[in-house]
């Protein structure tokens, strides 16, 4: 079984079994007609609970042959034009590179003596990525898995920051269209089921600075603690952008840390055309981003920022066997000392190669690139009375309703947007997601492909709609 450990001895086997692999995802890669083939859960797990793990095949050659059935014939593929649906972009090559590398040398980003260079590159990128933001020369940071974690640790910070004891005392407040982990990561740090205050939004779906400042007096005054304010920058359903200089004027008012979630909008630090978008962000206290978004990387690479490098003190727990304190008079550069995790991959590698690359300017073009498709793709649904459309989008997200022109009951439009979403997703053709608006069913074209053209777009409105007329027509016959 040594045969198989990459090691000094097995470079030439690593080299072809790797190569075949990567041979075999571009040949998938080149061939694929659709973002996915429609398989349904009831077909795919025979499939998979008939492989018996313990009995291996013994050759990477015959894997691959059982991975092509298992896995690459029905992954959903989010490089294809008509991928509409989550936040999933299509990776650059240089990233890919990147996590080849990283993968087999497996350096682990927690100490100094298991990462090396691999630690001062990650510094070099968090500097980067503070720079671009503005936080000063006394800012920090480190990746993290994704979003949710940054934003954990984020309010770590902020509860801990707060300096009081009663944790029952402490407030959260988030607009009511910020991301569901914010509530999650209250409940993680053990705050009280009303530690989080929802701010209501305004027509363009961004938190009303307004009623944000009503809600903070009232806090004051009922003898409550501000912990923090959390604005976003790129709601999920909206890629709404809160207005951070109003935020932050009044989280200094207040004594609140300031928290901008950034993990979709942070590929405005790279545009060329909307950057000034995020102006007053240099302003927070802490910062969420997600390079696996917005900026074209392969999952995980995400990292959180704060303007005060001391603040990561409440991360840092010493142990013997692996960064003892006495390494922090060394000047020894322990990545754990800023982290939630231990163990870590190199995922800030990725980044790396793709600014050595590509360029800042690049990723940036990509980004303006496919908030301009939204735009475009705002403009045809506008004018389609087939539909209703939520929001002019800042970013690159559309939230839309189809909207029969025969009179029917709001709930059996939901039906029907509902069904027409299965139904293209049953048919391979393209994947659109959907959300909730005013408690009513509405779809979602999440566009992070420069590949996508309004006529993609047009054309999976077409097939929407083909949808769900038959559903309509289906439930007029039947009744």
């Amino acid at each position: 079984m040594r045969s198989h450990l990459l090691n000094d001895t097995t470079a030439e086997s690593y080299r072809r079994s790797v190569t075949e692999g990567v041979e075999r995802v571009a040949a998938k890669l080149a061939t694929t007609r659709g973002p996915f083939t429609g398989v349904t859960p009831a077909e795919l797990a025979p499939v998979i609970d008939a492989v018996d793990l313990d009995r291996p095949l013994g050759d990477a050659s015959a894997a691959l042959d059982e991975l092509e059935e298992v896995y690459l014939r029905d992954a959903v593929y989010f490089h294809h034009p008509r991928y509409l649906g989550h936040l999933n972009c299509p990776v650059v090559i240089p990233a890919v590179l990147g996590e080849a590398v990283l993968s087999a040398v497996n350096s682990s980003l927690d100490t100094w003596d298991q990462s090396a260079g691999g630690t001062l590159i990650e510094r070099k990128l968090i500097d980067w990525t503070t720079g671009r933001i503005g936080l000063g020369p006394l800012a920090d940071g480190v990746f993290t898995s994704g979003g949710t974690q940054s934003n954990l640790q984020a309010l770590l910070f902020a509860r801990e920051e707060a300096g009081t004891e009663d944790l029952s005392k402490l407030r959260v407040f988030s607009s009511e269209c910020s991301h569901f982990s914010v509530q999650k990561s209250a409940k993680l740090l053990g705050l009280g089921r009303d530690a989080v205050v929802s701010i209501p939004v305004d027509k363009s779906k961004r938190m009303q600075s307004v009623v944000l400042a009503a809600e903070l007096e009232a806090c004051r005054a009922e003898g409550l603690v501000p912990m923090a304010i959390v604005a976003t920058a790129g709601t999920t359903d909206f890629g709404s952008i809160d207005p951070l200089p109003e935020i932050a004027a009044l989280a200094e008012e207040y004594g609140a840390w300031m928290h901008v979630d950034a993990a979709y909008g942070c590929g405005l630090l790279a545009s060329l055309k909307r950057r000034h978008l995020l102006d007053g962000i240099e302003r927070a206290d802490s910062v969420t981003v997600d390079y696996h978004k917005s900026f074209f990387q392969p999952v995980s690479s995400s990292a959180v920022l704060v303007r005060d490098r001391a603040t990561l003190r409440h991360a840092t727990y010493h142990a013997d066997y692996l960064n003892p304190a006495r390494t922090v008079a060394e000047q020894i550069p322990n990545q754990v000392d800023k982290s939630l995790q231990t163990t870590r991959r190199f995922d800030a590698l990725k980044l790396w190669m793709t600014l050595r690359v590509m360029g800042a300017d690049g990723v940036g073009e990509l980004f303006d690139e496919v908030c301009d498709l939204a735009s475009a793709g705002y403009d045809l649904l506008a004018a389609d009375a087939r539909y209703d459309v939520v929001v002019d989008p800042q970013l690159s997200t559309l939230v839309y309703r189809y909207v029969p022109e025969a009179v029917t009951s709001p709930a059996e439009i939901d039906r029907a947007n509902l069904y027409a979403r299965k139904a293209l997703f049953a048919s391979g053709e393209a994947v659109v997601a959907g959300t909730k608006v005013d408690g009513r069913q509405y779809l979602k074209f999440t566009l992070l492909n420069p590949e996508t053209t309004v006529a993609d777009i047009a054309a999976v409105l077409d097939l929407i709609a083909g949808h769900a007329e038959q559903y309509l027509g289906e439930n007029l016959v039947h009744a």
